[in-house]
């Protein structure tokens, strides 16, 4: 298998990516990054995202802070799920905002893992944050 751990997660993140339909076909997000440890992800807040007050349902919100978790925690190529995350819900996305989401490892000892998530729009401002918690599973992305 490859010795170089970022051509790795990047190979994990493109083979992931490929086939995840819930996070490219159904909700138009975009891999900008996956490294060991940390992936970068982006979606653009559309009209099939807004709730009833016209803002970005929390849902599709927490959906790009999972999905960009689960390529963070699975950029080692060791099968990896969700054990548990909660998110913190700190300004409205609005339609036509450009959020991206940077997922960053804490810590990985065994099995268990903890990332935060940190969901941004275009300028800057802060939308939410999330923190999860990663189990490794058995077997492996690409084959090993």
């Amino acid at each position: 298998m490859m010795n170089d751990p970022k051509a790795l997660a990047r190979l994990v993140g493109e083979t992931m990516f490929a086939v995840d339909v819930a996070s490219k076909d159904t909700m138009g997000m975009a891999l900008l990054a996956c490294e060991p440890g940390r992936a970068v992800m982006r979606m653009v807040v559309k009209e099939l995202h807004l709730n009833g007050h016209q803002i970005c349902h929390g849902g599709f919100i927490f959906t790009l802070a999972d999905s960009t978790f689960a390529f963070a925690c699975n950029s080692y190529n060791k099968n990896a799920v969700a054990a548990g995350c909660s998110i913190e819900f700190l300004k409205p996305g609005k339609l036509g905002d450009v959020l991206t989401c940077e997922g960053i490892e804490q810590t990985l000892s065994g099995r268990h893992g903890i990332y935060d998530m940190k969901v941004t729009n275009q300028n800057g401002d802060v939308i939410a944050m999330f923190r999860g918690k990663s189990a490794q599973i058995p077997g492996s992305v690409v084959p090993e």
